[in-house]
């Protein structure tokens, strides 16, 4: 189920979306408050935004040039402002559409459609696209960028870092076998020697470590990788607590 995240502050106007969307077969969210809609972004990663112009704090084109600093979601803007200056303005600042109040509900609809199979290609219940950033525990992902966000500290992984790490992600908690991982990473894993696999968990542990994650990611002897829905701040964590490296099978 794609999830749309309506940006509108007129309650009215967005639960008729959101009553729509829903019978539709999407999953409508709203902020919880529209003080800092990037923020909100992050925290429900939606597939596409139906994003408002005249919003308090700040309006809808200074929020859309923040959303395209994470994600590449779709961006339709809905307004009651018709001028063609209004419209470029929205495009030029990230949009991909623009529609017009009063409008169509089924004009929405068909433009959501439009902008969710641009995006995601042909949809169906069984092959939900990825939102490009999703957040787990705290620790955001950054699919396009291949980053790592912690408590504002930013860290870059390579694509196959990033990979390993997405993979451990999808399966939070749960161990991922070595063999798996092999597959998953190299397309030739008869040529590919099983200690490049631990270089690599090594690498993105001393990553995560880096911007003050510890015990991410956790070695299971004789079987494989999990990524633990609990860790630690090392900035916070008590004096002396250290990271143990790959050698020790530890914690890193």
């Amino acid at each position: 189920m794609h999830r749309i995240m309506i940006v509108e502050d007129d309650d009215k106007i967005a639960d008729i979306l959101a009553s729509y969307l829903e019978r539709y077969g999407y999953e409508p969210v709203r902020p919880s408050s529209l003080h800092d809609i990037k923020a909100e972004f992050l925290a429900a990663c939606p597939h596409l935004v139906l994003l408002d112009i005249n919003l308090p704090y700040m309006d809808g084109f200074y929020w859309c040039r923040q959303i395209r600093t994470v994600s590449n979601a779709p961006v339709i803007f809905i307004s009651a402002r018709s001028g063609d200056m209004d419209q470029v303005l929205a495009l030029d600042n990230g949009g991909d559409d623009y529609i017009t109040k009063p409008f169509s509900i089924d004009v929405v609809i068909a433009k959501v459609r439009a902008a969710l199979r641009r995006a995601y290609g042909e949809y169906s219940t069984s092959a939900e696209a990825d939102p490009d950033v999703y957040e787990i525990e705290g620790l955001y992902l950054y699919r396009s960028k291949n980053m790592v966000e912690w408590r504002g500290a930013q860290a870059f992984l390579t694509p196959k870092e990033f990979r390993l790490l997405d993979l451990l992600a999808r399966r939070l908690g749960q161990v991922v076998p070595r063999d798996c991982l092999l597959e998953a990473l190299w397309d030739d894993v008869e040529f590919v020697d099983d200690n490049t696999l631990t270089v690599n968990v090594t690498r993105v542990r001393r990553k995560l470590q880096s911007i003050g994650v510890i015990g991410a990611i956790e070695t299971i002897r004789g079987a494989g990788y999990k990524l633990a829905p609990v860790w630690v701040d090392e900035r916070h964590s008590p004096a002396g607590c250290k990271s143990t490296g790959e050698e020790g099978e530890g914690l890193a």
